[in-house]
């Protein structure tokens, strides 16, 4: 849509920012619960997390089926039926102590995955999670660690339609009641393996080898477990570099057909899944055989590493499909930042075939992404631009992925494309902030760098090429500008000796807003000391200079990674100041002083405005804006895990012009 509560924001600017209205920010990743069909999760008390809130498509015009997801950088799958009704739901750990919950909304022949919650019951998983049914009463326990490195058995007091998990052992233990040591960096697994109706426990060790118990007694309805070896079948696992052994996960899978639970085995040193052929079906088993790197095809299954394969049948067929989370180990991470959740499926011919690397797609740099939105293409409508660490296909800088706003969404909505890249400054953590620096009435661009302070680039006004001077699209990502002209992004020169350096720390993010009055945009730069520089600008609306003003802003330390947005929060026309960080998402700084001459006083848990929260991820610099042009907000954020995420207005009755955050925003 084009409607002028959108277009009314970036006439006079090319900037689609709203006068800010925001208040509280959390830490962690929000609240527990289960979300209605809408896909809207009520992780925060004011805002909702909202993974389906706009349409988003990709390089190839094809929706994300998950665009504000936020990313995934180190997932760890697992597929159960836990609702009872026939198909498996998905969860997956991307964070420490914390489990994602994806309700299968589909069928068993055709799936369909739906995000509800990031903190499934709220329940703290430690570093993995194991659904099993421990007790044999048909409902799913949940294993998980206790750090560290026991295993905490949560039991199902609920139904199979309802589940509510409570804690019921702080340990798995040995027959003797003591409990069962598992590294923390690794996935135990539980199988049955010589049919007897008992239970194997099996453990991976860095070593490279397993150390097996076997469930000897039951106490109140759970196993009790007697060691049986601590090299089980004779499986050392050496990794391709040298002699290392890693961590690892496991899974049983009967990979040959020959009715006997072959072994698959993922290490840091190893990037492809070992497979391990069991020679002899039930009541026997035989595991002592060469491991084998996992074949398709195509070749050998090849990631970066310290991958964890898990098989479910997706489609119904009753033959086995494989879903593997790519950690990332010793073959460089960067490579699998955003493709790291791969399917295969086997086919008739018993080969496993890979469908995507992207089993939950959506919006997804890499990581470490920081968001700005403004109007670039000039149509009116906000454009999304994602920094990010490092380029997942080019590793030798960082990039900034541009996604388009247009009016093609279901009857007329706004929806984002998948528009173009740009490679700019030879450097990682790319941090952009966008305003009007030289009066052109065009959105300028800064550019926060890891070790290369702020650089200022001026918008050029004309859609850049492959041979422009500053910017350099990704051939494997952007589309064909002259396809679509008004979704063409400009080209960016930079402007020598604009360059705004740091005198200490790196991780240099910039903010944008008028601190002085003057009708000219100053600078806030955030450092990865958790500090502020400030740098007033001293020029003209149609030459900008920046003169450093401190490396204390205000005395403020967060901790680490500042990551700062000037914004009137408090809605008495004084740009107020939110701070991303490394931990523990942002804090709000009131200023309790004038236009001319700001003074920032901390707020405690965000006591200004009340009924407000926003779960951050780590590393999330938040920027509030109107994006659909209804009067209410919608906050974007970038993560550590290198996606985008939305949050809507959950019914606290405040809008973008009344109530608070009706000052001049950040942008003059």
């Amino acid at each position: 849509m084009s409607g002028p509560g959108v277009a009314s924001l970036v006439r006079a600017l090319g900037v689609a920012l709203l006068p800010v209205l925001l208040a509280t920010a959390c830490a962690g990743a929000g609240a527990p619960g289960v979300a209605g069909p809408s896909g809207a999760g009520m992780d925060g008390a004011g805002f909702e997390r909202d993974v389906y809130a706009l349409s988003v498509l990709d390089e190839h015009g094809e929706p994300y089926t998950h665009p504000f997801l936020g990313g995934l950088v180190v997932p760890r799958p697992q597929f159960v039926d836990l609702d009872g009704d026939g198909d498996p739901d998905l969860f997956l750990q991307e964070r420490s102590g914390e489990l994602m919950y994806f309700e299968n909304t589909g069928t068993a022949e055709a799936p369909r995955f739906e995000w509800r919650t990031d903190r499934f019951g709220d329940l703290p998983v430690g570093e993995w999670f194991v659904f099993h049914d421990l007790t044999g009463d048909g409902r799913y326990e949940l294993m998980s660690e206790l750090p560290y490195s026991y295993i905490r058995v949560f039991r199902n007091e609920g139904t199979p339609e309802a589940p509510r998990f409570e804690p019921a052992l702080d340990s798995i233990r040995d027959v003797d009641g003591r409990p069962i040591f598992s590294d923390r960096q690794n996935i135990p697994q539980l199988v049955d393996l010589d049919c007897s109706g008992t239970l194997d426990l099996l453990l991976g060790r860095i070593d490279g080898m397993i150390t097996h118990y076997r469930e000897e007694a039951r106490v109140d309805g759970f196993p009790r477990f007697r060691k049986v070896t601590d090299r089980f079948e004779n499986i050392e696992i050496i990794g391709q570099i040298g002699s290392m052994h890693g961590a690892n996960a496991m899974a049983f899978i009967d990979w040959t057909g020959n009715g006997a639970q072959d072994l698959l085995w993922g290490d840091f040193f190893e990037p492809s899944v070992l497979l391990i052929a069991n020679r002899q079906p039930c009541p026997g088993y035989d595991l002592d055989t060469p491991p084998e790197p996992l074949r398709t095809p195509e070749g050998n299954l090849l990631t970066s590493g310290h991958n964890v394969p898990v098989p479910v049948d997706l489609d119904g067929d009753g033959r086995t499909d494989l879903v593997v989370g790519v950690l990332g180990g010793a073959f460089n991470p960067v490579l699998t930042a955003s493709n790291n959740l791969h399917h295969y499926r086997r086919g008739e011919d018993g080969l496993f075939r890979k469908m995507t690397e992207r089993f939950l797609d959506g919006i997804d740099v890499g990581s470490e992404s920081i968001v700005e939105v403004g109007d670039l293409t000039g149509n009116g409508l906000p454009d999304l631009v994602v920094g990010n660490k490092i380029d997942p296909v080019e590793n030798r800088t960082a990039r900034l992925y541009l996604f388009a706003g247009e009016a093609t969404g279901p009857d007329g909505a706004l929806a984002f494309r998948l528009a173009d890249t740009l490679s700019l400054a030879p450097a990682f953590h790319y941090a952009p902030a966008m305003g009007d620096l030289f009066g052109s009435g065009r959105a300028d661009l800064l550019l926060g760098t890891w070790n290369d302070g702020v650089r200022v680039y001026r918008n050029t006004g004309h859609a850049h090429s492959a041979a422009g001077p500053a910017a350099e699209p990704a051939a494997q990502l952007a589309a064909d500008p002259a396809a679509d002209p008004a979704a063409a992004f400009p080209g960016f020169e930079e402007v020598p000796g604009l360059t705004l350096d740091l005198t200490r720390g790196s991780h240099a993010v910039p903010a944008l807003g008028d601190l002085t009055g003057n009708g000219l945009l100053d600078v806030v730069v955030g450092r990865s000391s958790g500090q502020l520089t400030l740098f007033r600008n001293v020029g003209t609306r149609e030459e900008p200079a920046f003169e450093r003003v401190t490396d204390e802003m205000g005395d403020i330390n967060v901790g680490r990674r500042s990551a700062p947005y000037l914004a009137d929060v408090t809605g008495d026309g004084l740009l107020d100041l939110l701070v991303g960080r490394e931990e523990g998402g942002a804090l709000l700084f009131r200023n309790v002083g004038t236009r001319e001459a700001p003074e920032f006083e901390a707020v405690p848990e965000f006591e200004a405005v009340p009924g407000f929260e926003l779960p951050l991820f780590d590393l999330g610099r938040p920027v509030p804006v109107d994006l659909t042009g209804d009067g209410r907000l919608e906050v974007v954020s970038g993560a550590n895990t290198g996606g985008v995420l939305l949050f809507r207005d959950g019914g606290a009755g405040w809008s973008a012009g009344q109530g608070v955050g009706t000052g001049t925003g950040n942008k003059p």
